[in-house]
């Protein structure tokens, strides 16, 4: 198993994550923030500022880790 994941991996093990605490809480919230999330044909987002925010919350993360 690999010890990494691109950026594009890690966003969809996020919205798995997020999907399986919608599915055992039913939260409008979370439901619709995966609505925002999710991942159209050619890999294009729904919203493509979420995809943003993600990849600036990424740079923060390994800004902090070096």
């Amino acid at each position: 198993m690999r010890e990494s994941l691109t950026h594009l991996e890690a966003f969809k093990a996020m919205r798995c994550f997020l999907e399986k605490y919608y599915e055992q809480t039913s939260s409008d919230d979370i439901g619709s923030l995966l609505g925002e999330m999710q991942i159209l044909e050619a890999h294009r987002r729904a919203d493509p500022a979420a995809w943003e925010d993600w990849t600036n919350c990424i740079k923060k993360i390994i800004s902090r880790d070096s």
